[in-house]
């Protein structure tokens, strides 16, 4: 995303100075820049990102009109402009100022509501003129001294404040449809719960089977349960206990490899397992066969 790709300018009337650019840093989903701009009418058309705007030189006299909304007012250091995919504004300002300009992509808002368990598909944010908001007020500061500062924080800590920026827009400038699931699709929940059983002697992480079944964390902990109709870390248990007693049955096994083998920390460990799902002690498993 270029400075230039932002605003489409009349020609003669704005002037606008690049300052600080976080262009050549990758943050993720996001890009931010300080500009000082001149006094004059700027537009932008149309936007392919989510753009935000926060004042952070000196007071000017603005009308910014957006989508048949009309704002005058002395616009001063912390307001800020919201100005959400897909619209077109126009500003005018009375003299020169300098201004904190995000754009945020349509892939992060979409990551954020899936990680939020919202529909991306309905949020529709919308825009809005000269507003105050602390929370993205303290998140632009942060952005600011990030790009001002000789010794930046890094990659990391720039994309956890776009994902704050994301999570924010989301809860409190966009209308949140619920995400409406039936759990996971079949191929995927196969995949999952193959996984499960061909792994279970491993530490098995809430992670790596989301990543199995392609979806976030949080987002595949709901729709595990909605599809079997357990929490994830019950169903890899009973898995374990179904996969000991088949060891306990079929096998002479010392019953702390059976443990071992069926993933479980130890002896006392299974056996506590066991005794849950089926009321029996291992012992009395394998003497009922």
């Amino acid at each position: 995303m270029q400075e230039r790709a932002w605003m489409q300018f009349n020609e003669g009337k704005m002037q606008f100075s690049l300052r600080q650019t976080s262009h050549d840093r990758f943050w993720t989903g996001f890009e931010a820049a300080l500009i000082e701009t001149s006094g004059g009418v700027s537009q932008a058309r149309y936007m392919n990102t989510h753009g935000i705007s926060v004042q952070v030189g000196g007071p000017v006299r603005t009308t910014a009109r957006c989508d048949g909304a009309v704002s005058r007012r002395l616009q001063v250091r912390g307001n800020i402009d919201l100005m959400p995919l897909g619209f077109s504004g126009e500003w005018q300002d009375e003299g020169p100022t300098a201004f904190l300009c995000i754009r945020i992509s349509p892939s992060l808002v979409q990551t954020t509501a899936e990680e939020m368990d919202v529909n991306p598909d309905r949020v529709s944010i919308l825009p809005l003129l000269q507003f105050t908001d602390p929370q993205i007020e303290h998140i632009g500061w942060a952005l600011k001294a990030e790009l001002e500062t000789p010794e930046p924080s890094g990659r990391l800590y720039a994309d956890g404040l776009g994902l704050a920026l994301a999570a924010h827009l989301l809860r409190q400038h966009a209308p949140l449809v619920p995400r409406i699931t039936k759990g996971l699709p079949k191929g995927r929940l196969r995949r999952v719960t193959d996984y499960i059983h061909d792994h279970l002697a491993q530490d098995l992480r809430l992670v790596q089977l989301a990543e199995v079944a392609s979806v976030s964390p949080s987002h595949f902990k709901s729709l595990f349960k909605q599809s079997v109709g357990v929490p994830v870390h019950q169903y890899v248990i009973r898995s374990r206990v179904e996969y000991a007693i088949d060891l306990l049955v079929k096998s002479k096994l010392p019953l702390s490899d059976v443990a071992l083998q069926a993933g479980f920390a130890n002896q006392s460990h299974m056996a506590r397992c066991v005794r849950r799902v089926t009321g029996l002690t291992p012992s009395s498993l394998r003497n009922l066969t």
